[in-house]
């Protein structure tokens, strides 16, 4: 028997029994087609006394693994929404970043470092004092005025 009287005697069949087990349409299509390129490249193997069963258990087969590969998956749901920034709140934060990042290489050391002590590691004003070696008012006024200067650089009225 050749492939195409193969096919022709038992394509009904084998699309039967996928419709019956998957209930998809789609999915028993494709689980013929399948079914058939495997007979296809098995050909020599394929005992015709028992064929209509070789077809069944491959499809079958074809059937199950598709299963197991579906319960990998999840669809996604429409309506979730994307949470996520858009590429424009993106880039428009990156060119911040740069603006503040460049304001913050223009403050003096000291008033950088007592910032970056105070915004970063939320260091008390006391120990920022201690380790800049100036007193703990002038450590609040260097964070002080280091936030307005960044402020101003981020086109901002708000503190850091």
């Amino acid at each position: 028997m050749d492939f195409s009287t193969l096919y022709r005697a038992y394509a009904k069949d084998v699309y039967r029994f996928a419709l019956f087990l998957s209930g998809d349409p789609a999915l028993a299509d494709d689980i013929v087609s399948e079914t058939f390129i495997r007979v296809w490249n098995a050909r020599a193997r394929v005992d015709l006394t028992t064929v209509k069963a070789y077809l069944f258990a491959v499809a079958r087969n074809l059937f199950l693994h598709h299963r197991r590969q579906a319960k990998r998956t999840t669809s996604l749901d429409d309506r979730m929404p994307d949470t996520g920034p858009s590429p424009h709140e993106r880039a428009d934060a990156r060119k911040e970043l740069r603006a503040v990042l460049a304001a913050l290489q223009t403050l003096p050391e000291v008033d950088r470092s007592a910032l970056l002590m105070r915004a970063d590691t939320a260091m008390p004003y006391d120990e920022i004092a201690r380790t800049l070696g100036i007193s703990v008012s002038a450590a609040k006024v260097k964070v002080h005025r280091a936030r307005l200067k960044l402020a101003a650089a981020r086109g901002t009225k708000e503190e850091l």
